[in-house]
């Protein structure tokens, strides 16, 4: 865990900056739930939205895996769809499914379904970040939100999709309509991440879980524009901002040069081959694929000590997974990796 005299100054946000750190900063991508048997204990008996809406929940469930793991920083407890139920949208996760609705996003009419966040639709998310930091001290906390091409699918389709057909469908027949609609998405998540980055959230990362079914060049047409809206309306604010995307190794040029300081990087590709891409002038995350984390131990450590090598190629490194944690993961392992990557780093 960062010894920094404030979480502006923490391992974290000086990797974030290409700046120099006493040892690479880790963090874990979901490790604030599903592995934890204290969070599995904590979330006994209420429902996941129930639970990213009350702040003695969120508070807890966000620091359990920095008083376990030691990590250099927390990650906000929270889920993709949150601020679409908190405009109205009237959304639920199913366990073992993922987010559905009853009535999917299909027409212009629709679009009157989804106002514009505001900071009073959210006044428990910013109470939740503001218990989270004073607990934190030192360590910073990352901020969440869900890109507008993955918030823009669930609605679209009612709930995960293999194939997306119906979101490709509506953006290759209606772009007036999809653009509108994306950029509506983009607002709620930009206004999501100000909240918590006025209630102290010193980083934030946008999610795009599902830009990888997409081709190059529908990335760049459709929807490179509006990730881009949505981390420029965080640029006044000075915390560094993480883009990260599931399968997005063809897109990685062009998440780079959305608006980010920090370009996550999934498990699919090699890092060293991530930041050649990218260009070497810009901090990179990951990127140890989660499965692994179920091998033998020598194993991991042999990943370990290749992402961390191949990371010092980048301006700054933040080592995490190449997605986030599988809920049967080991914490033990989880430890001893944070333990290992500052180990190494250190040296």
């Amino acid at each position: 865990m960062t010894t920094a005299a404030s979480p502006s100054d923490s391992p974290l946000v000086r990797a974030a900056r290409g700046e120099s750190v006493p040892h690479t900063p880790v963090w874990f991508m979901r490790q604030a739930g599903r592995s934890l048997p204290e969070y599995r204990e904590i979330r006994r008996g209420t429902d996941m939205l129930e639970a990213c809406r009350t702040p003695d929940l969120v508070t807890e469930i966000t620091l359990q895996p920095v008083r376990r793991h030691g990590v250099d920083a927390a990650v906000f407890f929270s889920d993709i769809v949150v601020p679409l139920q908190a405009v109205g949208v009237d959304i639920d996760i199913e366990p073992g499914v993922g987010p559905v609705l009853d009535v999917p996003f299909r027409s212009r009419e629709d679009l009157d379904r989804i106002p514009e966040l505001t900071a009073d639709m959210v006044p428990d998310i910013a109470e939740s970040v503001h218990r989270v930091v004073l607990e934190l001290g030192s360590v910073p906390l990352v901020g969440f939100a869900g890109a507008p091409f993955t918030l823009a699918s669930y609605l679209i389709e009612g709930g995960p999709s293999k194939n997306h057909e119906q979101t490709k469908a509506l953006m290759h027949g209606d772009p007036q309509l999809w653009n509108e609609l994306c950029a509506r998405l983009s607002q709620i998540s930009a206004a999501f991440l100000q909240v918590q980055v006025e209630a102290g959230a010193s980083a934030v990362q946008l999610f795009d879980s599902w830009a990888g079914f997409l081709s190059r060049a529908d990335y760049r047409t459709h929807v490179l524009p509006h990730s881009r809206a949505t981390l420029a309306a965080l640029a006044a604010t000075g915390v560094p901002r993480i883009h990260f995307g599931v399968g997005t190794g063809e897109l990685l040029t062009d998440m780079a040069g959305a608006g980010t300081e920090v370009v996550g990087v999934d498990y699919r590709v090699n890092l060293a081959d991530a930041i050649e891409r990218i260009g070497g002038d810009q901090p990179v995350q990951g990127n140890l694929d989660p499965a692994l984390l179920f091998a033998p131990w020598d194993v991991v450590e042999a990943q370990v000590r290749r992402i961390l090598a191949e990371g010092r190629a980048a301006p700054g490194h933040i080592f995490n997974l190449g997605h986030g944690v599988l809920p049967d993961t080991d914490p033990v392992v989880l430890t001893r990796v944070v333990e290992l990557v500052h180990e190494v780093s250190a040296r």
